[in-house]
């Protein structure tokens, strides 16, 4: 049985951009095909959220082999999102350049598929925020629909 929603994903207005690209690409190493966030669209420290929207484009790196008849943005790509939206999250509130890299996966499910054109809606909760670890619940969602949920830790490289 699915886990309570951290937000619901129908009261967080999608066309409002908090923090663009740039200011991302401030937080966060990755580049070219491995940026997974295009926008952060909630942010509220106080409450310790963040939501982030990844938008899955027809032409990604990975649609000529996943699958070629009919292309789904891979699971691992999901948990990447995760983890770049808290990590993203980590930096902003700490006031940090430091880089947040994988330390763990745990009670990851995936519960639909995302097709290219999509926009995936990931949504992080804080459970743990120290200057060197971090532990988020986060949910994805497409149209409302919740296809991902999970926990992912990191830890500072």
């Amino acid at each position: 049985m699915p886990s309570k929603s951290i937000i619901d994903p129908g009261s967080i207005d999608l066309g409002i951009t908090i923090f663009g690209q740039e200011e991302i690409r401030r937080r966060n190493s990755q580049r070219h095909e491995m940026e997974m966030l295009n926008r952060i669209v909630h942010y509220d420290p106080d409450n310790s959220t963040i939501a982030g929207v990844h938008e899955v484009r027809d032409d990604a790196f990975w649609i000529r082999g996943h699958f070629p008849d009919r292309p789904i943005l891979p699971g691992v790509l999901m948990i990447e999102t995760a983890g770049q939206l808290c990590s993203f999250y980590f930096g902003e509130s700490l006031e940090s350049d430091d880089i947040l890299g994988f330390a763990a996966c745990e009670d990851v499910r995936f519960r639909g598929v995302v097709n290219p054109g999509s926009e995936l809606l990931m949504i992080g909760e804080v459970t743990v925020l120290r200057s060197k670890l971090a532990k988020f619940s986060a949910q994805g969602y497409v149209g409302g629909e919740r296809v991902f949920e999970g926990t992912v830790v990191g830890m500072k490289l």
